[in-house]
């Protein structure tokens, strides 16, 4: 059992930075070894959660390579030290980055921000997995994608902050992942931290409790790049607005490089201080919205290949015209359908994905209808279905019909000749006008969007 766990480490040591190898896996030693299961004895629960998160798959492989057989790997908490010539494990202050290879040579640092001297446990807390080419560029995305790479190639220079917004699953994590990957790729040394505004709240909190504000700073103020997603969390927590108003200060001061996400415009953010908000929309705002239909099947093919999978037309297209906006729920349901073929070693065709999916594309849609769309638009506005219908022109009427229009051709399958006849024999060059001009005024006016958000969610529920 020692013997395994030894020679596993010897070549885990090849493959990661020295001081993450010390940090994480010197405290380590194997407790117990029963009918192919290995338990691990490490510190404390801080150990047990970032091995897990950030090494496992790395010390699974590698005990199989060496057993040449499947060893299934466990940790157990051992506190206060894991033997008597042990000495007490601290947590450490940050979380340890992904595995990377060891560097071969010392290389000098390209002029940029990154000046000083670094310390590589900075490299925190980004997914390898997520880079700019695993990430599907479409017009919903483009312009978002765009300027997370200008940022990474003169990070601190071009659009300082980079705010990112839009609703959930659209890809914004992926972006700010993306961008801490290629600096670090370019910058190995730089000191680049990822984490959600929660997790910031979380830590403050504690820091407070243990009296250790200056360790606190200490993580957060010397940073090359800090990326911070969904920091609306941030809302109505004004201790926690105040030190990461002073967080912001000092990194922007000194040219460091930040980048923000949220599921909002920086003014629709209400409950958080106008100070900060001011901070936010100093700099380069971009927005994702919903893919178009292409864009969801370029996404669903990108997703199998990922998974050595191979789907066809047919069936992308199936997935992606019954998930309306979620990106992540699209990508969801795809590793569904690929894991469900695989369990009962059939065909991944069109008849098994519709019988995978039932629940999840049927039900959901099944209040998508043009007549119950028209309903719910005109109870909405106050009007009767029959305006919808009419020749009336008049905005409180037109700017109704056109929303309509625009949710039956996103949510219904209607062919445009269709759409128009239910809507009292309106042309299909009618709908198509509707169409492109709310899809523009749903990324310009918040207004707008947010109306149309409403319906859809009123008609989702029923």
């Amino acid at each position: 059992m020692n013997s395994l766990w030894n020679s596993c480490l010897q070549e885990i040591e090849k493959k990661i930075l020295p001081e993450n190898f010390n940090t994480w896996f010197s405290p380590t030693f194997p407790s117990s070894n029963d009918q192919g299961r290995l338990t691990i004895a490490v510190p404390n629960r801080f150990y047990e959660k970032c091995l897990t998160e950030n090494y496992l798959s790395l010390i699974q492989d590698t005990l199989d390579n060496l057993s040449q057989e499947k060893v299934e790997v466990r940790f157990e908490v051992i506190p206060g030290g894991l033997s008597p010539q042990t000495p007490p494990v601290q947590t450490p202050a940050v979380a340890p980055v992904a595995p990377q290879p060891a560097p071969t040579q010392q290389k000098e640092p390209s002029p940029s921000i990154f000046m000083q001297a670094r310390n590589p446990a900075y490299q925190t807390c980004l997914n390898p997995k997520y880079k700019f080419d695993s990430f599907v560029v479409g017009p919903n995305n483009q312009f978002a994608q765009a300027a997370c790479q200008a940022v990474s190639s003169n990070p601190g220079l071009n659009y300082n902050p980079l705010f990112l917004y839009g609703a959930v699953g659209l890809g914004k994590t992926h972006l700010l992942h993306s961008v801490g990957n290629e600096i670090l790729k370019a910058h190995p040394d730089a000191r680049v931290r990822y984490l959600s505004a929660e997790n910031f709240t979380v830590d403050l909190i504690e820091s407070i409790k243990r009296d250790q504000m200056h360790s606190f700073r200490e993580r957060y103020r010397p940073l090359d790049v800090l990326l911070v997603d969904d920091i609306q969390f941030l809302g109505g927590k004004e201790r926690t607005q105040e030190e990461f108003f002073y967080t912001f200060n000092s990194l922007y001061e000194y040219h460091k490089q930040i980048v923000i996400s949220a599921d909002r415009y920086p003014k629709d953010m209400h409950d958080i201080e106008e100070r900060l908000r001011s901070r936010f929309e100093s700099g380069l705002i971009a927005d994702i919205i919903p893919p178009d239909l292409e864009t969801k099947i370029a996404i669903l093919f990108k997703k199998a290949e990922s998974h050595k999978k191979q789907i066809s037309q047919d069936v992308a297209a199936f997935l992606a015209q019954n998930i309306k906006s979620n990106i992540r729920e699209l990508e969801g349901l795809l590793l569904r359908v690929i894991a469900y073929a695989s369990f009962t070693k059939r065909n991944l065709d069109m008849a098994l994905a519709q019988e995978v999916l039932r629940d999840f594309t049927v039900d959901k849609n099944r209040n998508f209808t043009i007549p119950n769309i028209m309903r719910t638009a005109a109870s909405f506005f106050n009007l009767k279905v029959q305006d919808l219908k009419s020749k009336r022109r008049s905005r409180e009427i037109s700017v109704p019909r056109q929303i309509a229009m625009f949710i039956c051709r996103e949510h219904t399958p209607a062919s445009l000749p269709e759409i128009g006849r239910q809507f009292g024999g309106k042309d299909h060059t009618t709908v198509i006008f509707s169409h492109k001009k709310i899809a523009k005024l749903v990324k310009e006016n918040k207004e707008i969007e947010k109306t149309v958000d409403e319906i859809v969610k009123i008609i989702e529920q029923g």
